[in-house]
């Protein structure tokens, strides 16, 4: 494998940053995983603005899309793969050992590794832990994501592949890598940003695609939905066939099975999709 590390292709086995690197010591940087196929970048545009999102939210200078845009490229031509996770990391760079910045500037990472296709359908639990949607971090797409490592760790030992957050209001919020969509009546729902969810990528696309309604749901909606999913880029739409104990019997469901199918026609239209 090779790796884009500060400004060149690098062997896996030679690409080093400093341990001294804030992204290391304190967390202190964001990124992006968007889904490659045979070569090319999925939403690659709309990850680099969110990337621009959260370093601002960081107070880190704008990353820059051109240098990114050819490091992507560049890793993605070095890495052949069918199906991969391609991971932009771009933190504080070298900087003391605390939580004040250093002076030398960003660190910019980009990297592939191979994704195996997902299953159907999953299953997910609830944790006790709650995401604060007031916090500094909110909404941004931090390194600092220890947090989400004890949650999914949680949801492995329950034989699932997700972990489900509620907000300090008790409201659902949203996975460890994932948005959540559920159907009630009919009706298909996802929280709000205003919840403290991250503002998923393959989540707006699925909005915007099949005019799901964004609203504060209680955290025991999980209990009594119809149908649940979730969304992640290497999800995409993915059913949900067990929540904690309980069975969805059927998944993927009919709403679930129309968002999925929606969610492959247009990407497969459009592999570099906008947002109005």
């Amino acid at each position: 494998m090779k790796l884009w590390v500060d400004g060149a292709l690098r062997d896996a086995g030679e690409a080093r940053i400093s341990v001294l690197d804030h992204g290391l010591t304190v967390g202190d940087g964001v990124f992006e995983t968007a889904k490659a196929e045979h070569g090319r970048a999925f939403a690659l545009t709309l990850h680099l603005e969110r990337l621009t999102r959260s370093a601002r939210g960081l107070g880190l200078p704008d990353p820059d899309h051109d240098e990114i845009r050819h490091a992507c490229a560049a890793v993605l031509d070095a890495n052949p793969v069918d199906l991969g996770r391609l991971r932009i990391t771009y933190t504080g760079g070298i900087s003391p050992l605390g939580s004040d910045r250093g002076t030398a500037g960003p660190t910019l990472v980009v990297a592939l590794g191979a994704a195996a296709r997902r299953p159907d359908t999953t299953a997910a639990i609830t944790v006790p832990w709650v995401r604060n949607e007031r916090g500094a971090l909110t909404g941004l797409k931090s390194t600092s994501y220890a947090e989400n490592v004890v949650a999914l760790a949680r949801a492995a030992e329950h034989g699932a592949s997700e972990a489900l957050f509620a907000n300090t209001r008790g409201l659902l919020c949203e996975g460890t890598g994932s948005n959540v969509f559920v159907v009630v009546g009919g009706e298909l729902l996802t929280p709000p940003i205003s919840s403290g969810a991250l503002a998923g990528i393959t989540r707006a696309l699925t909005v915007e695609w099949t005019g799901a309604t964004e609203t504060d749901l209680p955290f025991d909606v999980l209990e009594r939905a119809d149908e649940i999913f979730l969304t992640s880029s290497l999800r995409d739409v993915q059913a949900v066939h067990r929540i904690d104990g309980r069975e969805l019997p059927g998944a993927p469901g009919p709403v679930t099975a129309k968002a999925v199918r929606i969610f492959e026609e247009r990407a497969a239209a459009d592999p570099d999709p906008r947002l109005p």
